[in-house]
């Protein structure tokens, strides 16, 4: 069991971390946030360098690596900016479905759009009044002839916006499957197609420039080539993405941790009271170890998940537990870090209220933790007769 990074893993961390020196700079991060703007040129850069579907074959724009080298990345860029950062590292959310179950046709055309910045790719699962439910499904697919016709609305959909490329769309096929989630669908549905129409959700706690919204589908037709894998198996395929979704969260989690960390670390061992460093107080010196112990360990079980998927084993359980454990240490180091620089911490010039704010999202999107507990127990406790 080796726990180094290779030759070329840490060519990439160096390189992202180099990226990031460069290109998130306070000034035009704050300007950013002050006109609430997404960080296109930013984007850009990032795909330009390889950054966006480092994990697609290269025939498809990426670099032939894994989930392992992905996550590597969006650690680094959270690290960097926890409100840029995650912009960068969810620019290709969902579009591994296409990658694991599209047709050819579909990959050629859609994945190096991703890979190299023309649009964003989004999944449109959650609905108004499911939430968490992914197996009860309102939005319709019906066939008309050789085409389908797509009727429902999705919430909090994440990249809906402008630069929308497409949604993979979990729509219901068969109406009288039981149980419900054996009648679902994933069906690709390009974002300029007539009937499509979105609606910003408003106002967010975090994560304030990535563009999130309500998505209305209204008597859209897609020809039926545009579905994605098998007809009715769409639930099956949207399990399979989430295991590895999540452990892109569980990254996204874990850098927003080391970025709140690392901005705390260097307040302490500046920051003078009582005629000393507070970094030289017990009580700071065991906040920190706290911090840094809980990061560590969210990063093995993050990387391990990362690893197991590269091997080819879907390990629901694992990857549940690295994006709940990594969540969790996001929200306690980044509320540790905000303790530590006291009023400070609450200013925004200081960033890591920010990262406090960023944090949270990662124990709701790509279920909640609830829903992670609800995993892990299940696989945990088998089948009780």
């Amino acid at each position: 069991m080796d726990f180094e990074l290779s030759k070329q893993q840490k060519e990439i961390q160096k390189a992202v971390r180099e990226f990031v020196k460069g290109e998130f700079k306070k000034d035009v991060i704050e300007e950013l946030l002050e006109k609430h703007e997404y960080p296109e040129k930013i984007w850009k850069k990032a795909a330009e360098l390889g950054f966006i579907g480092i994990h697609y074959p290269e025939q498809y724009s990426g670099m032939g690596l894994g989930c392992l080298e992905n996550i590597i990345v969006a650690e680094e860029l959270a690290r960097g900016d926890s409100t840029v950062g995650t912009c960068l590292l969810i620019a290709d959310f969902a579009s591994e479905i296409i990658l694991h179950f599209g047709s050819e046709e579909q990959k050629t055309k859609w994945l190096p759009k991703v890979a190299e910045g023309e649009c964003l790719s989004c999944g449109a699962f959650t609905e108004p009044d499911h939430g968490s439910d992914i197996t009860t499904v309102e939005t319709t697919a019906v066939k008309d002839g050789d085409e389908w016709v797509i009727n429902g609305n999705k919430i909090f959909i994440t990249n809906s916006g402008p630069l929308a490329g497409f949604y993979c769309v979990l729509a219901k096929t068969d109406p009288d499957a039981s149980p419900t989630y054996r009648g679902l669908s994933l069906i690709l549905v390009e974002a300029d197609n007539p009937g499509v129409s979105t609606q910003d959700v408003g106002k967010k706690m975090g994560i304030t420039l990535s563009y999130t919204a309500e998505v209305v589908f209204k008597d859209v037709r897609v020809p039926m080539a545009n579905l994605i894998g098998e007809e009715n198996k769409g639930f099956y395929q949207l399990l399979e993405f989430f295991d590895e979704s999540r452990i892109l969260v569980a990254a996204q989690a874990l850098g927003t941790a080391q970025g709140a960390f690392d901005r705390a670390l260097d307040y302490v061992k500046q920051r003078e009271q009582f005629g000393k460093k507070i970094a030289q107080f017990q009580v700071n010196q065991h906040k920190l170890a706290d911090m840094a112990t809980r990061i560590e360990l969210a990063r093995l079980v993050t990387y391990k998940a990362a690893w197991n998927f590269d091997q080819g084993k879907i390990d629901p359980k694992l990857t549940s537990m690295a994006k709940m454990t990594a969540a969790k240490a996001a929200v306690d180091v980044c509320d540790e870090a905000i303790q530590l620089m006291g009023g400070y911490g609450y200013m925004q010039e200081y960033d890591v209220e920010r990262y406090y704010r960023d944090a949270k999202i990662t124990e709701i999107y790509e279920g909640t933790k609830e829903i992670q507990k609800n995993t892990i127990a299940s696989i945990v406790l088998g089948k009780i007769k």
